[in-house]
């Protein structure tokens, strides 16, 4: 288990120089005219709402909106998604990253939500989600 990291309450902005506080503030994530609201963790100045700084997990929240909204919009699947369909397809991860030609780690990042499969791989996954019959044809 890895130990979480202890922010200290301010910090100096790298662009302005004025004192930052750490905080939470709402922050609206849309993609394609669709939206939510997440609390966003980070540094922030006071005075002007524009001068924050984001360090170590602080992204994640709007990340995962931003994941969500992709998921709505266009059918992107979510990482948990992906791991379904591979483990419906009982492929491991580098076996799948093999069998669609995506690279041997790229199924541990999709899964993880650190990367987006492209167009072609989503329509392959869902594609083979609704005929995993179609698998043992790709592996010939």
């Amino acid at each position: 288990m890895v130990a979480e990291r202890i922010l200290p309450e301010t910090m100096v902005s790298p662009e302005s120089g004025e004192q930052l506080v750490r905080g939470v503030r709402p922050f609206t994530v849309t993609y394609k005219g669709q939206a939510i609201t997440v609390d966003q963790p980070g540094y922030y100045n006071p005075r002007n709402e524009e001068d924050a700084v984001f360090v170590g997990r602080d992204m994640e929240p709007s990340d995962a909106a931003l994941r969500e909204l992709k998921r709505r919009v266009d059918g992107l699947p979510a990482p948990n998604d992906i791991r379904e369909i591979r483990a419906k397809l009982k492929l491991s991860q580098r076996e799948a990253g093999e069998l669609f030609k995506v690279g041997e780690n790229a199924f541990d990042k999709y899964e993880r939500g650190l990367v987006e499969p492209s167009g072609p791989t989503t329509q392959l996954m869902k594609l083979l989600s609704k005929h995993p019959e179609l698998v043992d044809e790709l592996r010939k």
